[in-house]
């Protein structure tokens, strides 16, 4: 998949962090950029710098998420790309005992319903009806190509962190999604990969205390710092250029392995 003006791409989470150099990344190229996010004023504040369109989408609500689709393609047109980086983090043990009490708790069932909701609810919704609406599309070179999906996990997903278990199992479910999403489209001329990315400067890490964020970028063997958002939009755009690369998944973290703790 070429991108240039030809080409329309979503970007979901794009109004910062991983999303937001992705969307920055793809209008350098021409590409016309539509942005789902929750934040609209730094969303609109970003369209507007790049040239593209922006809807306010909570992806793990299906109406939301269908009204972001009809606004954006009605404004640029059918999206070929659709990358997904909306997503939360945060923190609880299985189940914890309190340092000053003793007193013990379960995990928050809430909590662990919204992060699955958020980040793999959200990821699969978003990408099925990306794929609806790319399939109505005619292929764009001999091999049949109609459109790409790239969606965002993270090493937690394979070497998740104490008290990341609701986090790492939503960001596992999408690990898992890429072969039978890949398979599934197969026939539709659609590809989809997924990356993994480990420490990036992105506002998850941002809200850390600085001697946490520290004692996580010493476990980055090299380069030894936190990557930056156009250093992921590149892998992005490698997966989406490359059109022999589908199905696959992608760790981009220095070398770097979650500590236990």
């Amino acid at each position: 998949m070429e991108l240039n003006s030809k080409v329309t791409a979503i970007i979901t989470g794009g109004a910062s962090g991983l999303g937001e150099g992705t969307a920055r990344y793809l209008a350098s190229k021409g590409v016309k950029v539509g942005i789902f996010d929750m934040n609209s004023d730094r969303g609109e504040a970003v369209a507007k710098d790049i040239g593209g369109v922006f809807s306010r989408v909570d992806v793990s609500d299906n109406d939301s998420v269908d009204a972001g689709f009809k606004a954006v393609r009605a404004a640029i047109g059918q999206e070929r790309i659709f990358v997904n980086c909306a997503g939360i983090g945060g923190g609880m043990k299985t189940a914890s005992r309190a340092r000053d009490t003793g007193d013990i708790r379960a995990h928050d069932p809430g909590f662990y319903a919204k992060v699955i909701n958020i980040n793999l609810i959200g990821t699969f919704l978003c990408a099925s009806k990306s794929a609806a609406g790319i399939m109505s599309l005619d292929p764009t070179d001999p091999d049949g190509e109609r459109g790409v999906i790239i969606n965002t996990a993270s090493v937690a997903a394979q070497d998740g962190q104490i008290g990341q278990v609701a986090y790492a199992a939503s960001k596992g479910g999408i690990l898992s999604m890429a072969l039978p999403m890949a398979r599934d489209l197969a026939r539709e001329g659609i590809r989809v990969n997924t990356i993994l990315p480990g420490f990036f400067d992105t506002p998850i890490y941002e809200q850390m205390k600085p001697e946490v964020k520290e004692n996580l970028r010493a476990h980055v063997q090299f380069p030894n710092r936190f990557g930056t958002m156009e250093e992921y939009a590149k892998v992005a755009a490698f997966m989406i250029e490359n059109v022999y690369i589908n199905g696959e998944y992608l760790r981009a973290d220095a070398a770097a392995r979650m500590p236990p703790r």
